[in-house]
């Protein structure tokens, strides 16, 4: 299915309880494609839908509908924080080779 970082992993925890929505799961989803292969979104959400698959990673539990997660297997969610920004970021290896910018997206505040 999909990895999640350790760094990513705390700082889902941090959202979570910050927001106070600790029994929140987070949701991956693909919301299209572009030319580097999907665009994943993220969001949290406390109602998984019956053909949902649910995994828990590190103490979150992650939620990906079932027309996403053929495009979301054996990718990874990471949070970075450097020059360029600081967010989360879903890569992806099956679609690196693909062109553009390596098949990942980044998602968060700058």
């Amino acid at each position: 299915m999909i990895d999640i970082t350790p760094n990513a992993a705390t700082k889902v925890k941090e959202l979570l309880e910050e927001s106070g929505k600790t029994d929140h799961a987070l949701r991956i989803f693909v919301r299209g494609m572009s030319c580097s292969g999907p665009a994943y979104g993220m969001a949290l959400d406390n109602e998984p839908r019956d053909d949902d698959s649910v995994a828990d990673f590190a103490g979150v539990r992650i939620l990906v509908d079932p027309v996403s997660a053929q495009y979301v297997e054996g990718a990874q969610v990471d949070y970075v924080d450097g020059l360029m920004g600081r967010g989360f970021t879903v890569t992806n290896p099956n679609y690196a080779s693909q062109g553009g910018c390596g098949g990942g997206c980044s998602c968060g505040g700058h």
